[in-house]
């Protein structure tokens, strides 16, 4: 019996190739001010035009400033060399083909995996595609979503279809209770740490389970963003009441008896209770503990109490650490709150909690970046903004700002970062940044203790 990866998948596979790609039908595509002028560009210049301009959105998120005060040296100035032409030329190549961008000022600006799911873009269903790894986020709705390069943008807007080679499918199931302190953010670094990088190649994940149907809508998307670290295909998790209520009443969700019609169809998206699965993988989520990486891979992640391994002695070198060496205490020079993983209302709610009447360590810089120009206001309206500026935080506009180095604003080489992203490379946050991923509020109370803590330690 087919699983809920088996049902997305028949019911967007039109045609099956000679070769055994299936020809899929694409109800959504993303772009971002990064790729977007690439993708439409040359669909112009081939005399293609966009297949249906209304299911197409764009989102100025990865290069845009999000300094404050941001458009008062011009709504387009970016620190990122050549930035600028990025940001003109996909706006105006939109404009051309009827799409909607969700453009600097635009009250809806932000990271496109946060501002889909919060206009009701993305729903149960649906296949979503953008190029951009992280994509995945937005399968925590039920729908299935995965990143794709400029090229195969490029043939989706055009036709509404991909050639796509269909994945194996492995459901991991989170069993148990967690843990008080313990994210969605520790759950996914616990599977990455435990099965390896690579653990998901070749998959399309389901993520199930009591830990799983206990999270919110917002940790979800944490959960399914990280898929891509896991190197999957895409993640998916079953809609349930908690994501219609999360849904119902956005400005791209139905309404009224369409709401009622697509309701009914969207609770059988489930996976038959005797569905087959490739692989499967059960964690104990009462076992899991704050997660922090130690290397340049997410898979090189540890409890917080835990010390370094030895085994990757490039990683180690990299970062400036040794084998044996504890996690807990290490000097911190910048503390980052932000990204399509953790810049969410509820992330920013979690680390204001922990620095609310205190400051920053002499010494620390720290920001938060919140998610998306919604997030901000939303934040803004509870007093966030005010508890981080008061212990000594930047309070940023939205955007992905430091999450990746392009060239513009980071920071410094050598510098140790604790950060909410999603990925801890080499360079990842500017050229020999060491940075060590970990939830919102593990980088928060580190931000306050000088030296990486846990939110009791700060």
């Amino acid at each position: 019996m087919p699983s809920l990866f088996d049902k997305l998948w028949g019911s967007h596979e039109i045609a099956v190739t000679a070769g055994g790609a299936s020809i899929v039908h694409i109800d959504r595509v993303f772009l971002h001010e990064r790729t977007g002028a690439a993708a439409l560009g040359s669909l112009a210049a081939a005399g293609r035009s966009v297949w249906d301009a209304g299911r197409a959105f764009v989102a100025t998120d990865h290069i845009v400033d999000t300094r404050p005060g941001r458009g008062q040296a011009g709504r387009d100035a970016t620190l990122v060399p050549g930035g600028q032409a990025f940001i003109t030329e996909t706006r105006a190549a939109a404009k051309a083909a009827g799409i909607r961008v969700f453009d600097v000022g635009d009250p809806d600006q932000g990271i496109m995996h946060v501002v889909s799911p919060e206009l009701g873009i993305v729903l149960p269903g649906l296949t979503l595609v953008a190029p951009d790894s992280h994509t995945c986020t937005q399968g925590a709705v039920g729908a299935l979503a995965w990143g794709i390069g400029s090229t195969e943008a490029e043939h989706a807007l055009a036709t509404s279809t991909l050639r796509v080679s269909k994945p194996q499918s492995m459901r991991v199931r989170f069993e148990g209770v967690l843990a008080a302190g313990v994210t969605a953010k520790d759950m996914a670094l616990a599977l990455i740490a435990a099965h390896g990088a690579a653990g998901g190649q070749g998959f399309a994940i389901e993520f199930a389970g009591g830990a799983v149907t206990a999270l919110g809508m917002e940790a979800r998307m944490t959960l399914c963003n990280m898929a891509t670290e896991f190197a999957a295909f895409s993640a998916v998790i079953a809609p349930d009441d908690v994501t219609l209520d999360w849904l119902k009443g956005r400005r791209f969700a139905p309404n009224g008896a369409d709401w009622e019609r697509a309701v009914a169809a969207w609770r059988g998206l489930v996976s038959d209770a005797d569905a087959v699965f490739d692989r499967e993988i059960v964690m104990d989520a009462g076992a899991i503990r704050p997660m922090i990486s130690w290397g340049t891979s997410p898979a090189q992640s540890a409890p917080a109490g835990e010390v370094v391994p030895g085994s990757a002695e490039k990683a180690l070198a990299y970062m400036g650490l040794v084998a044996g060496q504890g996690l807990l205490g290490l000097k911190i020079d910048g503390a980052f709150i932000g990204s399509c993983t953790n810049a969410r209302l509820s992330d920013l709610r979690a680390a204001a909690e922990v620095v609310r009447g205190l400051r920053v360590a002499a010494g620390v810089r720290a920001l938060v970046v919140p998610g998306s120009s919604a997030v901000k206001r939303a934040a803004e309206a509870e007093g966030l903004d005010r508890v981080f500026t008061d212990a000594g935080f930047e309070w940023r506009e939205s955007g992905c700002s430091m999450c990746f180095f392009a060239g513009g604003e980071s920071f410094g080489a050598g510098e140790r970062v604790i950060s909410s992203t999603n990925r801890n490379f080499e360079s990842r946050q500017g050229k020999g940044t060491r940075t060590h991923i970990a939830s919102p509020a593990v980088v928060a109370a580190s931000a306050i203790a000088g030296v990486i803590a846990l939110p009791e330690d700060a």
